[in-house]
């Protein structure tokens, strides 16, 4: 935790292990200026016609849960499924017209893209996209289909931060006009259309709002407006556990970049966050959380399951940072922004495993059988308990040996199953290791 005249100690997160970074930020003068309500209200008035105003909606289930009263703002909903076409277009129609016309390029790990192709179709600009390699092939195709036949798709890299130098490189070669995802003014300003609809639906105070990061557009922007009209709301920034550059920039007071990232949550996985962003950052988060990557896909099957809502898990974050400060927002009115719900159904099998581990209920070992008729069979029967359930088994017989090596998952129906399960493997004499503390055997053999 930092706080003021406090140091600040950053500690590597252990593998599986939730960390929550909480501080409150040393308030400093800063050169770039707060985005002023009036050219957040201009963009609003531009975006008309072209984003959705996204409804504010009272949660039951999560306010049960947390005794708190929550709000969700669903730019999951937005035209693009993600509030990234605010910022997107409002630096399109900003820009001169005989500027765009030799064509606009971006980098995006995917919704910016959307917005931005979305906005050359509008504007009938054409546009190149960089997006990583990794992108979910949803996005990439929704990018397409929002861009038609003014848009290019370029796949490249691992990273966003590898899309984002080909892009630079692109436009700077070719004279093209660069449209930013997050470190530019004129989608900051778009951005912050988000903060004004907030406090245009709601109805009485707003004690804290939570929002991902990522870039910092979003924050930047919408906690401009909030300093302004609604300064006693808490702004909590949230970051995932696997890409922390808005944490670790604030709590050394300079922009840090990171030398790896978890790409998963592709949306607000960025390796450096952008100078302008920052600066504002500084003026606006009140404090920030890092949440688990585990945890984040705990919460998309708990809001699929739940309330049948479809979130990305970028959008999850805010939600999933509840947890941590859950002492905290109890009797309160809270607003967490739901930012995208760009969710390609093809990662469900990954996101259920990562929820599994994080929750401590789906183990893996490696398990040394006897090379005897019957020896799986025992395991099964006094072994296993009656509600766990083997979900991965590898085995090769070895020949001359007098036992065997299996890689078996197991999973349980609760967490304090799994010490039962460990008891009985102990009192049964099974020869085992496990693998969900050994990051290096478990990435090798899994």
């Amino acid at each position: 935790m930092l706080r003021k005249g406090a140091c600040f100690l950053w500690v590597p997160l252990p593998f599986y292990e939730a960390f929550s970074l909480q501080y409150s930020i040393m308030k400093q003068t800063q050169a770039q200026s707060l985005i002023s309500v009036e050219q957040i209200y201009q963009a609003k008035m531009r975006l008309k016609g072209i984003a959705e105003q996204t409804p504010l909606l009272y949660n039951p289930n999560l306010s049960e849960r947390y005794g708190a009263t929550i709000f969700l703002k669903r730019e999951d909903l937005q035209v693009v499924r993600s509030y990234k076409i605010r910022g997107a277009y409002n630096k399109m129609a900003t820009t001169d017209r005989a500027a765009l016309e030799n064509g606009v390029v971006c980098a995006s790990a995917g919704n910016h893209a959307q917005g931005v192709a979305y906005a050359c179709r509008k504007l009938k600009v054409n546009g190149k996209v960089y997006m990583p390699s990794v992108t979910p092939m949803q996005k990439v195709n929704k990018v397409r289909l929002f861009g038609k036949d003014f848009v290019e798709v370029i796949l490249t890299g691992d990273t966003f931060d590898d899309a984002y130098e080909q892009a630079v490189q692109d436009a700077e070669e070719n004279h093209k006009i660069f449209i930013h995802p997050f470190n530019d003014p004129r989608v900051i300003e778009g951005q912050g259309t988000v903060g004004l609809e907030i406090l245009e639906d709601i109805e009485g105070p707003i004690e804290m709002l939570f929002s991902a990061i990522g870039g910092g557009g979003l924050m930047s922007g919408l906690g401009s407006y909030f300093k302004q009209i609604s300064p006693q709301t808490r702004l909590i920034g949230v970051e995932p556990a696997g890409a922390p550059a808005m944490p670790r920039s604030l709590s050394e007071q300079q922009l840090v970049t990171l030398e790896h990232i978890d790409p998963f949550v592709d949306g607000a996985a960025v390796k450096r966050v952008g100078d302008k962003t920052f600066a504002l950052a500084q003026q606006v988060i009140d404090e920030m959380v890092v949440v688990d990557e585990g945890a984040v896909c705990s919460t998309i099957l708990s809001l699929y399951n739940e309330d049948g809502l479809v979130v990305e898990p970028a959008g999850a974050l805010s939600i999933t940072a509840l947890d941590q400060l859950a002492d905290d927002i109890k009797g309160k009115r809270i607003v967490c922004v739901v930012g995208g719900g760009n969710n390609d159904i093809t990662r469900t099998e990954e996101i259920r495993e990562r929820a599994l581990l994080y929750e401590g209920r789906k183990h893996y070992f490696i398990i040394r059988f006897p090379q005897r008729a019957g020896a799986l069979r025992d395991f099964l029967n006094n072994v296993l308990g009656p509600k766990d359930d083997i979900t991965h088994f590898e085995y090769t017989k070895k020949l001359n040996r007098e036992s065997g090596p299996a890689l078996v998952g197991i999973q349980v129906s609760a967490k304090e199953d799994y010490q039962r399960l460990i008891n009985r493997m102990d009192q049964h004499q099974i020869n085992y290791q496990h693998l969900n503390d050994s990051q290096m055997l478990f990435d090798l053999l899994v």
